[in-house]
């Protein structure tokens, strides 16, 4: 069975370096906060050390256990560009292991989030290369298809389009769509500027602090 798809979506490559590097120092709960705490890809396990997640999605559809569209994928992807794989978040078969994540770091790939398994757990961790899955299964894939490139994907409930930006940390990862970047990182000042003040009170050990009563006030609690 040959892949239903081979073709690259144009406008997954039409993505902004800055606004992808903005975020470089964001924690995906300032980001998750400021998309109303709904959206985020929260089901996920992450197997690298530490290493921030950051850049933009090709996105990959697969049969469960079947990564033949996986290889094609990472041949056409641009350094700063993250694998995002929906694999129906099956665990029977690991999609990716030790060797694509090898050619994935030759090829410049940012990291990888795949709702599926991978085997090879150690090596990711030894390489720290960003990379965020359901779970590790020692089964190999199968190479048949079908699957498609660069179509928007659930990934754990999350739809994930082609080029949204993804930042995955030790929270989990979050994704969404380039135009919304100016936005989110002007909220995010604003939540990041809050929460100093908070911390600061919090630092005069003071009981009564005016973020406690703001909130315990509105639902009659003081």
């Amino acid at each position: 069975m040959v892949p239903t798809s081979l073709a690259i979506d144009p406008y997954a490559a039409s993505t902004s370096g800055a606004a992808v590097e903005a975020f470089r120092d964001v924690v995906t709960p300032h980001i998750s906060d400021n998309l109303q705490r709904l959206p985020g890809i929260t089901a996920l396990q992450r197997f690298h050390r530490g290493r921030k997640l950051l850049g933009t999605a090709v996105t990959v559809k697969t049969r469960p256990g079947d990564n033949l569209v996986i290889y094609k994928a990472l041949m056409t992807m641009s350094p700063g560009q993250v694998l995002v794989v929906d694999g129906a978040g099956d665990m029977t078969n690991a999609l990716i292991g030790e060797l694509i994540m090898l050619y994935a770091q030759q090829r410049g790939c940012a990291g990888v989030v795949i709702d599926g398994a991978i085997r090879d757990a150690a090596a990711f961790y030894g390489a720290d290369f960003p990379c965020y899955a359901r779970g590790v299964s020692h089964r190999g894939p199968y190479k048949q298809g079908p699957g498609v490139i660069n179509v928007p994907v659930s990934i754990a409930g999350q739809v994930v389009c082609p080029g949204d930006i993804v930042v995955g940390d030790e929270d989990g990862v979050v994704t969404f769509p380039v135009a919304d970047a100016p936005r989110l990182l002007d909220a995010i000042a604003q939540t990041a500027r809050m929460e100093d003040a908070i911390k600061a009170e919090i630092a005069t050990g003071r009981v009564e602090q005016s973020w406690l009563s703001k909130t315990l006030g509105s639902h009659g609690l003081l």
